[in-house]
């Protein structure tokens, strides 16, 4: 019979919060793995928020283009795996879109009257130097995580626990979630995915995770209405505005939680006849949910 005992911790990050179900020995120190689970996140926030002044991301976008300003490794990792993504997505997970996201009121600043010119992308304007650990930029642009950062967090989350020994956990923030391992049975772990509704929550379905990863990207949690007419969060690199489409949200399953993130983002952005194309290309496992009136279809690819 095992010996492992069920634990849950949570606690706040990135302006909502991380949750930990974990099966370890009844031994373990519940504070110390809660302080160990919350430096985790807190250490990537602090280095990748666009909502702390004095965050490392920040420091970068504050610099004077030409300017080498070095950095942790953690964020020039994600630095260089969201150019990378970009590129492989044709341009359509783009992190150069700050100052979009920022007009349109989804920064920590109000909506703008003004709305900024279509910035550069950031592959044209961003340069990393990875073995001196410093990144510069080439000409003005706000830098922006929000579509990947959250995933590398969950990551992290899992690298803490699989620190101590832990192998068998479901770790998340909000809709990003990881999974290693099973329950003592045997049995999978459980994550249901919601269906794109703004102003309530139901249940679209259920998947059972072990060793995977899964984010979802929407236009359903965070939007707001602007000139009469309701904008999604998700900027389009292409138009250099918030993303109109009748893609309502696309779930991308995969291992790294990272990875998963932002390829939600970016096949959201394509839609689902290039997303889903993109998808196969990839060797990503994804669910895209369609808005047909009242009605929504799903399109699964790599199932």
């Amino acid at each position: 019979m095992s010996t492992e005992q069920r634990y849950s911790l949570s606690g706040a990050t990135m302006g909502t919060r991380y949750s930990a179900v974990f099966y370890a020995a009844e031994s373990i120190d519940q504070g110390a793995q809660q302080a160990e689970l919350q430096q985790a996140v807190d250490r990537v926030d602090r280095q990748m928020s666009t909502w702390q002044a004095d965050s490392d991301l920040m420091r970068l976008n504050a610099a004077p283009p030409g300017q080498w300003v070095e950095l942790p490794e953690e964020l020039l990792w994600v630095l260089a795996t969201a150019l990378q993504i970009g590129e492989q997505a044709g341009g359509a997970f783009d992190i150069g879109v700050g100052a979009l996201v920022s007009a349109y009121g989804f920064g920590p600043q109000a909506a703008t009257e003004q709305l900024p010119p279509r910035p550069p992308r950031a592959r044209d304007a961003l340069e990393l130097d990875v073995p001196r650990r410093a990144a510069r930029t080439h000409s003005r642009i706000s830098l922006d995580l929000n579509g990947i950062a959250k995933g590398f967090a969950v990551d992290q989350l899992a690298r803490c626990l699989r620190e101590h020994g832990v192998n068998n956990f479901l770790v998340g923030i909000d809709g990003e979630m990881r999974a290693a391992g099973h329950k003592p049975d045997g049995s999978a772990w459980a994550v249901a995915l919601e269906k794109p509704l703004r102003g309530r929550r139901e249940v679209l379905g259920a998947l059972e995770l072990t060793d995977a990863s899964i984010a979802t990207s929407g236009d359903y949690r965070h939007w707001r209405e602007r000139d009469g007419t309701s904008v999604s969060h998700t900027m389009d690199p292409h138009s250099g505005a918030p993303l109109l489409s009748p893609l309502t949200s696309v779930s991308v399953i995969c291992t790294s939680c990272m990875h998963a993130d932002a390829w939600a983002t970016a096949l959201l952005v394509l839609g689902v006849e290039a997303g889903s194309r993109v998808a196969r290309q990839q060797g990503l496992s994804a669910i895209f949910v369609v808005r047909e009136g009242d009605a929504l279809r799903e399109v699964l690819v790599g199932f």
